[in-house]
């Protein structure tokens, strides 16, 4: 009869109403299942995201430092290569600058060695002129007395007097070569 009485009671009720007793049971379990996931789920996935978007704000700080920093080294970069750049500028000038000092010095030291080199032959020159005057007076001097001698019959061997004779005649010669020269 019970049974009867119970399926009596259950074809009363309409079934998308639930019966009082799982309605309680079920709130009840609904309060554990929510309290568990307030105090134990709900600070973990709380704390988890904290740490999630910390973590990304320090991505995005340290990623604006490396940034500045990057920035930083490169103007220092840029600095340093213009101050290489003139550096090197400063460099070729004074390589330049050298360059022409010890072209000039050569040709001035070039410069001396050729007039040293005219003079010594000048030297050389006037010192074979006066030698080869000297040995051709000699000469010149000898044909001519000998020479002499023979028109005349008879040895001239007063060396004084031959020589005296000798550079008068020269000398004459000379000067009417000069006056011929200075002339023309």
């Amino acid at each position: 009869m019970i049974a009867q009485l119970t399926i009596a009671a259950a074809e009363e009720q309409p079934p998308l109403i639930p019966h009082l007793d799982e309605l309680i049971v079920g709130l009840i379990a609904f309060a554990i299942v929510f309290f568990f996931l307030a105090k134990k789920l709900l600070p973990n996935i709380n704390k988890v995201l904290e740490e999630r978007r910390e973590a990304i704000e320090g991505g995005m700080e340290k990623a604006e430092e490396a940034k500045t920093e990057a920035e930083s080294v490169l103007e220092q970069y840029k600095a340093q290569l213009a101050e290489a750049r003139h550096e090197a500028a400063r460099l070729r000038q004074e390589a330049t600058e050298q360059g022409t000092a010890i072209i000039a010095e050569m040709k001035a030291e070039g410069q001396r060695q050729r007039e040293e080199i005219i003079a010594a032959g000048h030297a050389q020159i006037e010192a074979d002129r006066k030698a080869a005057s000297a040995a051709l007076r000699q000469d010149v001097g000898k044909l001519a007395t000998d020479l002499a001698g023979k028109l005349v019959g008879e040895s001239l061997e007063d060396h004084a007097r031959q020589s005296r004779t000798i550079d008068r005649f020269l000398d004459e010669l000379e000067q009417k070569a000069v006056s011929n020269g200075a002339a023309r």
